[in-house]
């Protein structure tokens, strides 16, 4: 048998693939923040709120010699001595509960994505809040704030129009218990007055991307029924938002502030009190008047109970001064 040559053709040794460069935090904080918006629904002001609570948590990594760029260096010892200079530092106990849930939240996204192998939020104790009671009205003051908001006065159409604005503004907080944020993100094509068989009411797009549906009070109906045609006054072309400013954009916080500031100085209020105060104060008027808590729930659009359980501890710390200023054997006997 002849033999043959078989001729062997050797593949050079492949060469090593280049491995993708590990994610830093860099990349991650952002795609952190990303996810919040997209994919959670977060608010603008609640993604810059976790922006700001990783960024000092990176200037004090910074400052021990780490970087949050690789969150694997992160310990329990880290966060809990971030936590003991926030209290240094004498950040209040709600901001320090804010930073620990931001810090939670971050580090469970990394876990997702494989780059810690445990949380070292884990084992680390939100601190103990202080048991305090949000600013409330009563309401012969609430409605004080809305006669004042009411009173007419000689003065320019645009002067006029900012006054019609700002009622409708301060009937729709107090008489439907939004809060601020969702009020001023507000388009005009979510409110729905009354015709025909709808009733008057607004569909509200609240935390966490929720929708509900808050109705509307008589006087609230009459007030925003004055401002849309003033509104239209002052709106620049296109604009979408139900309250705008002088300039014709959409109303921005600080202005609405300073109106409502501005309407508790007019009603002779001894304090004066910010527009979320408006919201707090409709929660415990409701329960005064025979609401019960579930369906307090939907209208504040809280997701647990037991946040709008606190006001019933409004309600039994005003029926106890009730109490005691009126009963023969009450506090103001002794």
């Amino acid at each position: 048998m002849t033999g043959h040559r078989v001729k062997i053709r050797l593949r050079p040794p492949a060469a090593p693939q280049a491995q993708a460069p590990p994610r830093t935090g860099g990349e991650i904080v952002p795609m952190f923040l990303a996810h919040l918006e997209m994919e959670k629904g977060y608010s603008s002001a609640t993604v810059a709120a976790y922006g700001e609570d990783l960024r000092q948590f990176a200037d004090f990594c910074a400052e021990l010699g780490m970087d949050l760029d690789v969150p694997s260096s992160v310990t329990t010892a880290h966060i809990r001595s971030f936590m003991a200079e926030m209290h240094r530092r004498s950040i209040s106990k709600t901001s320090m509960g804010r930073k620990l849930s931001s810090l939670r939240t971050f580090f469970r996204f990394c876990a997702r994505l494989r780059l810690v192998a445990a949380l070292p939020t884990d084992g680390v104790r939100n601190p103990k809040q202080e048991k305090r009671h949000p600013k409330i009205l009563n309401v012969d003051q609430a409605f004080a704030l809305l006669d004042a908001a009411a009173e007419p006065a000689p003065r320019s159409p645009k002067r006029q129009a900012i006054a019609t604005r700002d009622l409708a503004l301060a009937e729709l907080l107090y008489g439907s218990g939004l809060r601020i944020s969702e009020a001023l993100s507000l388009d005009v094509r979510q409110l729905v007055l009354p015709g025909g068989t709808s009733d008057a009411c607004v569909r509200v797009l609240g935390k966490g991307g929720k929708e509900r549906v808050a109705p509307l009070s008589d006087t609230c109906v009459a007030a925003l029924s004055a401002w849309l045609p003033e509104r239209a006054a002052l709106a620049a072309p296109g604009e979408k938002a139900l309250f705008v400013g002088a300039n014709g954009g959409r109303l921005n916080r600080r202005v609405a502030s300073r109106a409502i500031e501005t309407l508790c100085r007019k009603a002779g209020l001894p304090v004066s009190v910010s527009p979320h105060a408006l919201r707090h104060s409709f929660a415990p008027h409701l329960l005064e008047n025979g609401a019960d808590l579930r369906s307090l729930q939907e209208l504040l659009g809280h997701s647990r109970l037991t946040t709008t359980q606190r006001y019933t501890h409004l309600d039994l710390a005003r029926l106890t001064q009730v109490y005691d200023a009126a009963h023969p054997k009450g506090d103001h006997k002794k």
